[in-house]
């Protein structure tokens, strides 16, 4: 917990994010250059899927992403409501829009993989239909930060919603295992290991790295633009109320 308490601090996050920020930066092109070139130049076309396979190294890393973001922003939501550290609030904030992105991408991928191999653009199966909320429920958080002049007061009711909406996450996971859908079911992280050759494993977890470097990224761009218009609102309050 002492620990905990000791990253809150902003100044001493930003000097730690500062230095961490280049090697992930570096890592995110390094990834995505590498993914891409496995993905859409060496790995050969699906038996059954054909070329349309290569939409899966953009919408399983995405909807990943969806789930893994909208899973810090609960956690980060949770420490900032409990201990009121508003880093951590901060953390969840910046998040938003990036798991936004995130979960859009995977929708519109998905759609364009839906359409050749289902014949349809959309269905209101449980996995995507669950995935809409999702999207929904980022948009609701981004909107509810925004409805607040004073960000202190936002932080609460974001915090809510990011935990309520949380209960979202694991029905998104296990819904196909719930649920008759049309949606393939998990194919990477089984009991059994992977159903898919190494040719296709590969390019799908380097793009899952570049993904998840690309988020770490954008989040600390993000926070030390808030960390630096928080400090420059509270020097404009104490000016005025001086």
């Amino acid at each position: 917990m002492t620990g905990m308490h000791r990253f809150a601090n902003p100044t001493r996050f930003l000097r730690i994010a500062n230095a961490v920020l280049p090697w992930f930066a570096g890592l995110t092109v390094i990834c995505f250059v590498a993914g891409l070139y496995l993905g859409l130049i060496t790995a050969p076309p699906d038996y059954q899927q054909g070329e349309t396979v290569r939409i899966m190294f953009v919408h399983v890393p995405a909807a990943w992403m969806a789930l893994f973001v909208y899973s810090v922003m609960a956690l980060a939501s949770a420490v900032g409501f409990i201990w009121k550290h508003p880093l951590n609030d901060l953390v969840a904030k910046t998040s938003a829009p990036i798991g936004a992105a995130f979960t859009f991408l995977a929708l519109v991928t998905g759609a364009l993989w839906g359409q050749p191999m289902w014949g349809t653009w959309w269905v209101w199966d449980a996995r995507l239909t669950s995935v809409l909320v999702l999207f929904f429920l980022y948009l609701g958080y981004m909107a509810l930060w925004q409805a607040y002049d004073n960000p202190v007061k936002a932080a609460k009711p974001a915090a809510i919603l990011a935990l309520v909406g949380f209960v979202n996450v694991p029905i998104i996971k296990f819904s196909v295992d719930w649920w008759n859908t049309l949606h393939q079911p998990a194919s990477v992280v089984t009991m059994e290991g992977p159903k898919m050759g190494n040719e296709f494993l590969i390019p799908l977890l380097v793009m899952a790295a570049a993904f998840k470097f690309y988020y770490l990224t954008v989040l600390i761009y993000r926070l030390r633009t808030e960390i630096s218009a928080r400090k420059i609102r509270a020097l404009t309050l104490a000016q005025v109320e001086g």
